[in-house]
């Protein structure tokens, strides 16, 4: 487990000395704040839920993201309750309000990829957008410190996994029926 801990510490302060500046620290709180309770990714759902071409993309989306949550936040932090990076290494100031959840795993990071892999499944146009914001909100949350990357990994499978399994189980609902 040390050759973990040494990897995340050893990447956080590599972002922080080679990455932290001023207009860095702005860009980053715009785009964790984005990801926030996974607000970003609900709108987006009930965006594609109002139309009628995409509303089952819109209905599996939320529906993974509720999974996403379920079992990340209500679930696994509690069971592993990993201290955040910034409770363990105090000397670093973070520029965000400290959040006072467990740190493993990432929640913004599983709910943008639960995200990313939903839409990028069904509307292929948008793959490569979505994918880059779940990146740069997965890596908002190492740059301010508020998470290691193993938190990130651990993010991305989860929220990979609970959006592909969440298509799995619901892509062949006929929701014309059910939504309407």
């Amino acid at each position: 487990m040390s050759f973990i801990s040494n990897i995340d510490i050893n990447t956080l302060h590599f972002i922080k000395e080679n990455f932290s500046n001023p207009v860095m620290d702005k860009l980053m709180v715009i785009i964790t704040n984005l990801g926030d309770k996974g607000f970003i990714w609900i709108l987006v759902g009930i965006i594609l839920l109002a139309q009628r071409k995409y509303r089952k993309v819109g209905f599996i989306l939320l529906i993974a993201l509720l999974i996403t949550s379920i079992i990340g936040e209500g679930i696994i932090k509690n069971v592993v309750q990993r201290p955040r990076a910034f409770i363990t290494y105090p000397d670093i100031n973070i520029i965000i309000k400290a959040p006072s959840s467990f740190s493993f795993p990432s929640g913004h990071t599983a709910s943008s990829f639960t995200a990313a892999v939903v839409i990028g499944y069904y509307m292929k146009n948008w793959r490569v957008i979505v994918y880059a914001l779940a990146s740069l909100i997965a890596f908002s949350r190492l740059y301010l410190f508020v998470h290691y990357p193993s938190d990130i990994i651990g993010g991305i499978l989860l929220g990979v996994t609970c959006a592909l399994l969440t298509i799995k189980l619901l892509n062949n609902v006929n929701l014309k029926k059910s939504v309407e």
